[in-house]
């Protein structure tokens, strides 16, 4: 019996459309318990403030707890392990940010790959660092930090979250373009070097602005310039590092990562709501409140954008001589 052709095309997409239903009622019931949002450094760094505020987000669209879980050190290595070793199902995530693209170059043995075991998801934001100092220090300008940096070489303590850490190689590069000799003392996470600082037991810090923006604003700190191109939103009168020191440039990001194998339409469901996320108007005003620069991408995208910045640290590494503590 001949079909017309219009039932025929009904019926040849009901068949096609079959064996994906059970893919759509997996991703519409998605997440069925918890989700933990593994975080590879100490509460109250950019990484940690980033990952509730996203995470508060999720839960109140998806209907269950997001969970965000510290697990500190080796520059967020023992946090990314954790998630590549955990089940494929959506249930367990990764803020991924620059450290993980820096730690695939600074590390030479790691027991995953990064660009393997972790599937990008979304992109939350762009971090630019901020070159700020204890007020009692001299300088208030980027040069007058030079000029003293250059006249008392080793003598310029400056804080990070980590060996390898975006922090870490926004002070190594800049030592490298401006020609000054500063220790890098490493901390394990922002929050506890951000202390530090502001204790006085060191002089600088090229930090995170989600974690030290606040800080600034209440006089506890004095910001001297911005390490990316551009100016911060949030600051606008602060200057770039690159007004006083041509070409200098550097930034943190932040996103989300699940193991690999997790199910497309998952990451494609957290990738919608997150994206929602950055275009609601109150999480799109704090986070632009944090010094944040908004960084919606698809999962494809964000995914080259790792690849891309695994390549970028790679060459600066590798110039500096970084290693891991």
């Amino acid at each position: 019996m001949k079909l017309p052709r219009r039932k025929f095309l009904h019926l040849a997409a009901g068949a096609v459309a079959l064996p994906f239903a059970p893919h759509v009622a997996r991703a519409q019931a998605y997440p069925t318990r918890p989700v933990r949002i593994i975080v590879g450094f100490p509460p109250g760094g950019g990484t940690d403030i980033t990952a509730r505020l996203m995470g508060q987000w999720l839960a109140e669209r998806l209907g269950q707890p997001f969970v965000i879980e510290n697990r500190p050190g080796a520059n967020g290595n023992i946090g990314t392990e954790a998630v590549v070793n955990a089940p494929a199902d959506g249930h367990t995530l990764l803020l991924v940010a620059a450290n993980n693209a820096i730690s695939a170059t600074l590390y030479e043995k790691l027991n995953f790959h990064l660009l393997r075991d972790i599937a990008p998801v979304a992109g939350i934001i762009l971090s630019p660092n901020i070159l700020q100092v204890n007020p009692s220090f001299p300088a208030r300008t980027v040069p007058e930090f030079i000029a003293f940096a250059k006249a008392n070489p080793g003598k310029i303590s400056f804080a990070s979250s980590g060996v390898g850490s975006s922090i870490h190689l926004s002070g190594e590069l800049f030592k490298m373009m401006a020609g000054v000799d500063m220790v890098h003392v490493p901390y394990r996470g922002a929050a506890p070097a951000l202390t530090d600082l502001i204790g006085g037991q060191v002089q600088a810090m090229f930090a995170d602005t989600a974690s030290s923006i606040e800080y600034v604003r209440a006089g506890k700190l004095r910001a001297l310039a911005v390490t990316t191109a551009g100016r911060l939103e949030a600051m606008p009168e602060l200057p770039t590092i690159g007004d006083f020191v041509p070409g200098y440039e550097a930034r943190g990001w932040f996103g989300i990562g699940a193991p690999k194998n997790t199910p497309a339409e998952i990451v494609a469901r957290l990738n919608r709501e997150i994206n929602a996320g950055l275009a609601d108007p109150n999480i799109k005003a704090r986070l632009v409140e944090l010094g944040g620069i908004l960084f919606a991408r698809s999962p494809a995208e964000f995914g080259k954008h790792i690849a891309d910045d695994v390549e970028r640290w790679a060459r600066a590494i590798k110039f500096s001589g970084a290693k891991p503590a």
